[in-house]
Protein backbone atom coordinates (compact mmCIF):
# COMPACT_ATOMS: atom_id res chain seq x y z
CA UNK A 1 0.00 0.00 0.00
CA UNK A 2 2.59 2.31 0.72
CA UNK A 3 4.32 1.98 -2.51
CA UNK A 4 0.99 2.30 -4.05
CA UNK A 5 0.33 5.67 -2.90
CA UNK A 6 3.88 6.90 -3.49
CA UNK A 7 3.77 6.16 -7.56
CA UNK A 8 0.41 7.39 -7.40
CA UNK A 9 1.81 10.88 -5.89
CA UNK A 10 4.32 10.43 -7.80
CA UNK A 11 2.68 10.17 -10.75
CA UNK A 12 0.49 13.24 -9.81
CA UNK A 13 3.38 15.54 -8.73
CA UNK A 14 5.57 14.27 -12.22
CA UNK A 15 2.39 15.31 -14.39
CA UNK A 16 1.93 18.15 -12.41
CA UNK A 17 5.38 19.51 -13.34
CA UNK A 18 5.01 18.53 -16.73
CA UNK A 19 2.09 20.58 -17.58
CA UNK A 20 3.43 23.43 -15.56
CA UNK A 21 6.73 23.60 -18.26
CA UNK A 22 4.56 22.60 -21.05
CA UNK A 23 2.64 25.84 -20.16
CA UNK A 24 5.77 27.89 -19.72
CA UNK A 25 7.58 26.87 -23.06
CA UNK A 26 9.88 24.35 -21.53
CA UNK A 27 9.21 21.91 -23.74
CA UNK A 28 12.19 19.49 -22.80
CA UNK A 29 11.70 19.86 -19.39
CA UNK A 30 8.19 18.71 -19.91
CA UNK A 31 8.79 15.64 -21.89
CA UNK A 32 11.21 14.90 -19.16
CA UNK A 33 8.76 15.16 -16.48
CA UNK A 34 5.68 13.47 -18.93
CA UNK A 35 8.13 10.32 -19.15
CA UNK A 36 8.30 9.81 -15.40
CA UNK A 37 4.31 10.31 -14.83
CA UNK A 38 3.97 7.56 -17.71
CA UNK A 39 6.44 5.14 -15.93
CA UNK A 40 4.74 5.80 -12.44
CA UNK A 41 1.59 5.34 -13.91
CA UNK A 42 3.01 1.64 -15.93
CA UNK A 43 4.66 0.54 -13.16
CA UNK A 44 1.72 1.00 -10.87
CA UNK A 45 -0.38 -0.76 -13.14
CA UNK A 46 2.09 -3.24 -13.26
CA UNK A 47 2.11 -4.02 -9.70
CA UNK A 48 -1.51 -3.94 -9.55
CA UNK A 49 -2.50 -5.63 -12.27
CA UNK A 50 -6.10 -6.44 -10.99
CA UNK A 51 -6.71 -2.54 -9.64
CA UNK A 52 -9.82 -1.75 -10.90
CA UNK A 53 -8.30 1.86 -12.26
CA UNK A 54 -5.57 0.39 -14.37
CA UNK A 55 -7.36 1.18 -17.44
CA UNK A 56 -7.66 4.88 -16.20
CA UNK A 57 -3.73 4.84 -16.02
CA UNK A 58 -3.06 3.57 -18.96
CA UNK A 59 -5.18 5.98 -20.77
CA UNK A 60 -3.83 8.47 -19.32
CA UNK A 61 -0.25 7.13 -20.02
CA UNK A 62 -1.07 6.86 -23.25
CA UNK A 63 -2.47 10.71 -23.61
CA UNK A 64 0.99 11.60 -22.04
CA UNK A 65 3.29 9.84 -24.29
CA UNK A 66 0.50 11.84 -27.13
CA UNK A 67 1.38 14.72 -26.14
CA UNK A 68 5.24 14.10 -26.48
CA UNK A 69 5.14 13.05 -30.04
CA UNK A 70 3.00 16.27 -30.25
CA UNK A 71 5.90 18.47 -29.02
CA UNK A 72 8.37 16.95 -31.38
CA UNK A 73 6.25 16.40 -34.52
CA UNK A 74 4.68 20.34 -34.61
CA UNK A 75 7.76 22.20 -33.31
CA UNK A 76 10.50 20.12 -35.45
CA UNK A 77 11.92 18.59 -31.99
CA UNK A 78 15.36 16.33 -32.07
CA UNK A 79 15.14 15.19 -28.82
CA UNK A 80 19.48 15.23 -27.41
CA UNK A 81 20.26 13.95 -24.07
CA UNK A 82 22.61 16.68 -22.76
CA UNK A 83 25.26 15.59 -20.05
CA UNK A 84 23.57 16.80 -17.59
CA UNK A 85 19.77 14.74 -17.84
CA UNK A 86 17.56 16.68 -18.94
CA UNK A 87 16.34 16.63 -22.69
CA UNK A 88 17.10 19.47 -24.58
CA UNK A 89 15.68 20.41 -27.97
CA UNK A 90 16.49 21.75 -31.24
CA UNK A 91 15.32 24.91 -32.93
CA UNK A 92 11.53 25.18 -32.28
CA UNK A 93 9.25 26.55 -36.09
CA UNK A 94 8.42 29.75 -35.21
CA UNK A 95 5.22 29.59 -37.50
CA UNK A 96 4.33 26.42 -36.24
CA UNK A 97 0.70 26.49 -34.22
CA UNK A 98 1.37 25.34 -30.33
CA UNK A 99 -0.71 22.03 -29.85
CA UNK A 100 -3.38 21.77 -26.68
CA UNK A 101 -1.95 20.52 -23.92
CA UNK A 102 -3.44 17.73 -22.27
CA UNK A 103 -5.52 18.31 -18.98
CA UNK A 104 -4.10 17.60 -15.77
CA UNK A 105 -5.09 14.46 -14.01
CA UNK A 106 -8.11 15.89 -11.70
CA UNK A 107 -11.23 16.00 -10.86
CA UNK A 108 -13.57 19.01 -10.95
CA UNK A 109 -15.44 19.17 -8.11
CA UNK A 110 -18.42 20.87 -10.28
CA UNK A 111 -17.50 17.40 -12.56
CA UNK A 112 -18.84 15.25 -9.67
CA UNK A 113 -21.59 16.96 -7.71
CA UNK A 114 -25.07 18.27 -9.48
CA UNK A 115 -27.16 20.58 -7.22
CA UNK A 116 -30.62 21.04 -8.69
CA UNK A 117 -34.64 21.21 -7.43
CA UNK A 118 -36.24 18.01 -7.94
CA UNK A 119 -39.76 18.57 -9.92
CA UNK A 120 -40.70 15.40 -8.14
CA UNK A 121 -43.37 14.60 -5.34
CA UNK A 122 -44.49 12.26 -3.72
CA UNK A 123 -47.81 12.02 -6.37
CA UNK A 124 -44.96 10.53 -8.23
CA UNK A 125 -43.97 7.88 -6.43
CA UNK A 126 -46.63 5.15 -6.90
CA UNK A 127 -46.05 2.14 -4.48
CA UNK A 128 -43.51 1.98 -1.73
CA UNK A 129 -45.04 2.36 0.58
CA UNK A 130 -42.49 1.31 3.27
CA UNK A 131 -40.08 3.53 2.03
CA UNK A 132 -41.80 6.31 1.61
CA UNK A 133 -43.07 6.24 5.60
CA UNK A 134 -39.36 5.45 6.92
CA UNK A 135 -38.23 8.51 4.59
CA UNK A 136 -41.15 10.55 5.89
CA UNK A 137 -40.64 9.50 9.63
CA UNK A 138 -36.81 10.14 9.69
CA UNK A 139 -36.70 12.94 7.46
CA UNK A 140 -39.74 15.23 6.74
CA UNK A 141 -40.94 14.83 10.64
CA UNK A 142 -37.51 15.80 11.84
CA UNK A 143 -37.79 19.11 9.30
CA UNK A 144 -40.99 19.84 10.67
CA UNK A 145 -40.83 19.58 14.65
CA UNK A 146 -37.28 18.91 15.42
CA UNK A 147 -38.42 19.63 18.92
CA UNK A 148 -39.58 16.33 18.83
CA UNK A 149 -36.61 14.18 18.41
CA UNK A 150 -34.71 14.84 21.91
CA UNK A 151 -32.23 11.95 20.67
CA UNK A 152 -32.52 13.21 17.72
CA UNK A 153 -32.54 11.39 13.90
CA UNK A 154 -30.68 9.27 11.54
CA UNK A 155 -28.84 10.77 9.00
CA UNK A 156 -27.73 8.16 6.77
CA UNK A 157 -30.24 6.28 4.76
CA UNK A 158 -29.47 3.28 2.35
CA UNK A 159 -31.75 2.51 -0.58
CA UNK A 160 -31.07 -0.49 -2.28
CA UNK A 161 -32.84 -3.28 -4.57
CA UNK A 162 -33.24 -3.47 -8.41
CA UNK A 163 -32.62 -0.87 -10.85
CA UNK A 164 -35.49 0.86 -11.80
CA UNK A 165 -37.29 0.40 -9.15
CA UNK A 166 -37.65 4.49 -8.09
CA UNK A 167 -34.81 4.89 -5.46
CA UNK A 168 -33.59 8.51 -7.23
CA UNK A 169 -37.25 8.85 -7.23
CA UNK A 170 -37.71 8.32 -3.63
CA UNK A 171 -34.63 10.68 -2.47
CA UNK A 172 -36.06 13.50 -5.26
CA UNK A 173 -39.33 13.73 -3.42
CA UNK A 174 -38.28 13.61 0.03
CA UNK A 175 -36.17 16.66 -0.53
CA UNK A 176 -38.49 18.10 -2.93
CA UNK A 177 -41.63 17.83 0.38
CA UNK A 178 -39.16 20.00 2.61
CA UNK A 179 -38.18 21.91 -0.24
CA UNK A 180 -34.51 20.96 0.36
CA UNK A 181 -31.30 21.57 -1.76
CA UNK A 182 -30.31 18.53 -3.27
CA UNK A 183 -26.65 17.48 -3.90
CA UNK A 184 -26.71 14.31 -6.42
CA UNK A 185 -23.04 13.12 -6.03
CA UNK A 186 -21.68 10.62 -9.22
CA UNK A 187 -19.69 8.08 -7.25
CA UNK A 188 -18.79 6.22 -10.18
CA UNK A 189 -16.75 9.52 -11.39
CA UNK A 190 -15.22 10.16 -8.10
CA UNK A 191 -13.62 6.88 -8.42
CA UNK A 192 -12.30 6.97 -12.02
CA UNK A 193 -11.03 10.37 -11.44
CA UNK A 194 -7.94 11.54 -10.23
CA UNK A 195 -7.83 9.79 -6.02
CA UNK A 196 -6.09 12.84 -4.37
CA UNK A 197 -8.32 15.45 -5.72
CA UNK A 198 -10.97 13.05 -5.37
CA UNK A 199 -10.45 12.83 -1.76
CA UNK A 200 -10.48 16.64 -1.32
CA UNK A 201 -14.15 17.26 -3.06
CA UNK A 202 -15.70 14.40 -0.28
CA UNK A 203 -14.38 16.72 2.27
CA UNK A 204 -15.48 20.18 0.19
CA UNK A 205 -18.68 17.99 -0.16
CA UNK A 206 -19.88 17.50 3.36
CA UNK A 207 -18.18 21.32 4.01
CA UNK A 208 -19.84 23.24 1.65
CA UNK A 209 -23.71 21.61 2.80
CA UNK A 210 -22.47 22.54 6.13
CA UNK A 211 -21.95 26.40 5.31
CA UNK A 212 -25.17 25.59 2.87
CA UNK A 213 -27.23 25.04 6.43
CA UNK A 214 -25.49 27.77 7.70
CA UNK A 215 -26.71 30.47 5.61
CA UNK A 216 -30.12 29.05 6.30
CA UNK A 217 -30.89 26.85 3.80
CA UNK A 218 -33.43 25.00 5.24
CA UNK A 219 -32.02 21.29 4.73
CA UNK A 220 -29.75 19.59 2.31
CA UNK A 221 -29.78 16.15 0.79
CA UNK A 222 -26.81 14.38 -0.18
CA UNK A 223 -27.54 11.59 -2.63
CA UNK A 224 -25.20 9.51 -4.03
CA UNK A 225 -25.89 6.87 -6.80
CA UNK A 226 -24.06 3.75 -7.37
CA UNK A 227 -22.59 3.97 -3.72
CA UNK A 228 -21.23 0.79 -3.91
CA UNK A 229 -18.23 2.26 -6.36
CA UNK A 230 -17.20 4.16 -3.79
CA UNK A 231 -17.76 2.18 -0.79
CA UNK A 232 -17.57 -1.34 -2.17
CA UNK A 233 -15.60 -4.48 -1.09
CA UNK A 234 -13.12 -4.89 -3.24
CA UNK A 235 -10.56 -8.02 -3.02
CA UNK A 236 -7.26 -5.12 -4.32
CA UNK A 237 -7.51 -1.57 -2.79
CA UNK A 238 -4.56 0.81 -4.16
CA UNK A 239 -3.49 3.97 -1.69
CA UNK A 240 -5.16 6.43 -2.84
CA UNK A 241 -8.73 4.62 -3.23
CA UNK A 242 -8.63 3.99 0.68
CA UNK A 243 -7.62 7.11 1.47
CA UNK A 244 -10.81 7.96 -0.27
CA UNK A 245 -13.11 5.48 1.39
CA UNK A 246 -11.67 6.79 4.88
CA UNK A 247 -12.73 10.25 4.40
CA UNK A 248 -15.96 9.41 3.87
CA UNK A 249 -15.77 7.57 6.78
CA UNK A 250 -14.82 10.11 8.26
CA UNK A 251 -17.72 12.07 7.01
CA UNK A 252 -20.65 9.99 7.60
CA UNK A 253 -19.29 9.87 11.52
CA UNK A 254 -19.47 13.75 11.66
CA UNK A 255 -23.06 14.00 10.89
CA UNK A 256 -23.85 13.66 14.46
CA UNK A 257 -22.86 17.23 14.93
CA UNK A 258 -21.66 16.59 18.26
CA UNK A 259 -24.73 17.38 19.79
CA UNK A 260 -25.69 19.98 16.88
CA UNK A 261 -29.21 19.41 15.20
CA UNK A 262 -28.41 20.10 11.93
CA UNK A 263 -30.50 18.73 8.86
CA UNK A 264 -27.70 17.64 6.86
CA UNK A 265 -28.62 13.73 5.23
CA UNK A 266 -26.47 11.76 3.06
CA UNK A 267 -28.85 9.04 0.98
CA UNK A 268 -27.22 5.95 -1.05
CA UNK A 269 -28.61 4.19 -3.70
CA UNK A 270 -26.85 0.58 -4.94
CA UNK A 271 -28.19 -2.18 -6.75
CA UNK A 272 -25.58 -4.39 -5.03
CA UNK A 273 -25.89 -3.67 -1.31
CA UNK A 274 -23.74 -7.04 -0.35
CA UNK A 275 -20.94 -5.57 -2.26
CA UNK A 276 -20.51 -2.33 0.56
CA UNK A 277 -17.93 -2.29 3.03
CA UNK A 278 -19.69 -3.47 6.59
CA UNK A 279 -17.90 -0.35 8.36
CA UNK A 280 -19.66 2.20 6.17
CA UNK A 281 -22.99 -0.32 6.18
CA UNK A 282 -23.22 0.20 9.59
CA UNK A 283 -22.91 4.41 9.28
CA UNK A 284 -26.76 4.24 7.56
CA UNK A 285 -29.04 3.60 10.13
CA UNK A 286 -31.77 3.23 7.49
CA UNK A 287 -31.33 0.60 5.13
CA UNK A 288 -34.70 0.48 2.98
CA UNK A 289 -35.55 -2.15 0.44
CA UNK A 290 -37.18 -0.72 -2.96
CA UNK A 291 -38.40 -3.82 -4.66
CA UNK A 292 -39.92 -4.28 -7.92
CA UNK A 293 -43.60 -3.28 -7.67
CA UNK A 294 -46.17 -4.96 -6.21
CA UNK A 295 -49.65 -6.46 -8.00
CA UNK A 296 -51.38 -2.96 -6.78
CA UNK A 297 -48.40 -0.88 -6.91
CA UNK A 298 -48.42 -1.76 -10.94
CA UNK A 299 -52.18 -1.55 -11.22
CA UNK A 300 -51.23 2.31 -9.78
CA UNK A 301 -48.25 2.86 -12.43
CA UNK A 302 -50.46 1.34 -15.33
CA UNK A 303 -52.85 4.02 -14.67
CA UNK A 304 -50.34 6.78 -14.19
CA UNK A 305 -48.69 6.09 -17.27
CA UNK A 306 -51.74 5.65 -19.79
CA UNK A 307 -53.79 8.01 -18.68
CA UNK A 308 -52.48 10.41 -21.66
CA UNK A 309 -52.71 7.70 -23.91
CA UNK A 310 -55.47 6.34 -26.39
CA UNK A 311 -57.04 3.43 -25.04
CA UNK A 312 -59.72 1.39 -26.03
CA UNK A 313 -62.67 1.01 -23.38
CA UNK A 314 -62.07 -2.99 -23.42
CA UNK A 315 -58.38 -2.25 -22.12
CA UNK A 316 -58.15 -3.75 -18.60
CA UNK A 317 -55.51 -3.03 -16.84
CA UNK A 318 -55.75 -5.14 -14.01
CA UNK A 319 -55.45 -7.92 -16.29
CA UNK A 320 -52.02 -6.22 -17.80
CA UNK A 321 -50.87 -5.40 -13.98
CA UNK A 322 -51.05 -9.16 -13.86
CA UNK A 323 -49.06 -10.40 -16.87
CA UNK A 324 -46.77 -7.57 -16.03
CA UNK A 325 -45.18 -9.72 -12.68
CA UNK A 326 -42.16 -9.24 -12.31
CA UNK A 327 -41.34 -5.83 -14.16
CA UNK A 328 -39.75 -3.72 -12.69
CA UNK A 329 -41.41 0.26 -12.83
CA UNK A 330 -38.85 1.65 -15.19
CA UNK A 331 -39.69 -1.62 -17.55
CA UNK A 332 -43.75 -0.62 -17.03
CA UNK A 333 -43.02 3.09 -18.25
CA UNK A 334 -40.82 1.62 -21.07
CA UNK A 335 -43.83 -0.64 -21.81
CA UNK A 336 -46.65 2.03 -21.92
CA UNK A 337 -44.28 3.91 -24.30
CA UNK A 338 -43.12 1.02 -26.01
CA UNK A 339 -47.32 0.39 -27.05
CA UNK A 340 -47.79 4.59 -27.51
CA UNK A 341 -44.41 4.30 -30.46
CA UNK A 342 -46.36 1.41 -32.10
CA UNK A 343 -49.66 3.28 -32.96
CA UNK A 344 -47.74 6.27 -33.80
CA UNK A 345 -45.73 4.55 -36.37
CA UNK A 346 -48.61 2.89 -37.62
CA UNK A 347 -49.84 6.78 -37.87
CA UNK A 348 -46.68 7.57 -40.08
CA UNK A 349 -46.94 4.38 -42.16
CA UNK A 350 -50.32 5.65 -43.46
CA UNK A 351 -49.28 8.18 -44.82
CA UNK A 352 -51.54 10.69 -42.39
CA UNK A 353 -48.53 11.10 -39.76
CA UNK A 354 -47.57 14.60 -40.52
CA UNK A 355 -51.19 15.76 -40.85
CA UNK A 356 -51.50 17.62 -37.46
CA UNK A 357 -55.67 16.93 -37.58
CA UNK A 358 -54.99 13.22 -37.75
CA UNK A 359 -54.69 11.37 -34.38
CA UNK A 360 -53.61 7.68 -33.10
CA UNK A 361 -56.27 4.50 -33.19
CA UNK A 362 -57.14 4.00 -29.98
CA UNK A 363 -54.45 1.22 -28.03
CA UNK A 364 -55.99 -2.13 -27.20
CA UNK A 365 -55.04 -5.00 -25.18
CA UNK A 366 -53.14 -6.96 -27.98
CA UNK A 367 -51.03 -3.78 -28.65
CA UNK A 368 -49.41 -4.58 -25.44
CA UNK A 369 -49.37 -8.04 -25.66
CA UNK A 370 -47.55 -7.70 -28.68
CA UNK A 371 -45.02 -5.37 -27.55
CA UNK A 372 -44.69 -7.89 -24.19
CA UNK A 373 -43.50 -10.48 -26.16
CA UNK A 374 -40.13 -9.03 -27.15
CA UNK A 375 -40.06 -7.08 -23.93
CA UNK A 376 -38.86 -9.33 -20.63
CA UNK A 377 -37.66 -7.98 -17.69
CA UNK A 378 -34.78 -6.51 -16.60
CA UNK A 379 -34.55 -8.46 -13.13
CA UNK A 380 -34.17 -12.18 -12.97
CA UNK A 381 -35.81 -14.18 -9.95
CA UNK A 382 -32.21 -14.97 -8.75
CA UNK A 383 -31.52 -10.98 -8.53
CA UNK A 384 -34.68 -11.18 -6.41
CA UNK A 385 -33.83 -14.09 -3.96
CA UNK A 386 -30.36 -11.85 -3.68
CA UNK A 387 -32.39 -8.77 -2.20
CA UNK A 388 -34.17 -10.74 0.03
CA UNK A 389 -32.03 -13.29 1.60
CA UNK A 390 -29.87 -9.56 1.70
CA UNK A 391 -32.74 -8.19 3.29
CA UNK A 392 -33.23 -10.90 5.88
CA UNK A 393 -29.86 -10.11 7.26
CA UNK A 394 -29.10 -6.15 7.18
CA UNK A 395 -33.00 -4.33 6.72
CA UNK A 396 -33.30 -1.32 9.01
CA UNK A 397 -36.32 0.55 8.49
Amino acid sequence: MIAAKELEDAASKYASTAIRFDSQGSRGLAVQMYQRAIQSLITLAKIYPDYKLNKLYIERATTYQGRIKTLKDVFGQSPIESSDGPTQFGRIHRNSKAPKMVEPLKASYNDLVMQDKPNVSWDDVVGLDNARQSLTESIIYPVQRPDLFPLGWPRGFLLYGPPGCGKTMLAAAASAEIDASFINVDAASIMSKWLGEAERNVAKLFNSSRKMLENDVRAVIIFVDELDSLLGTRNQEVGGEIRVKNQFLKEMDGLTDKGKNLHLYVIGATNKPWALDWPFLRRFQKRIYVPIPSLSSRMEMLKHYTSPLNLHPDVKLDDLSTITEGYSGSDIRDICQSIQIKVVTELFASGKGEDKTSQTREITTEDAKDILKNRKPSVSHEMINAYSAWSEKFKAL
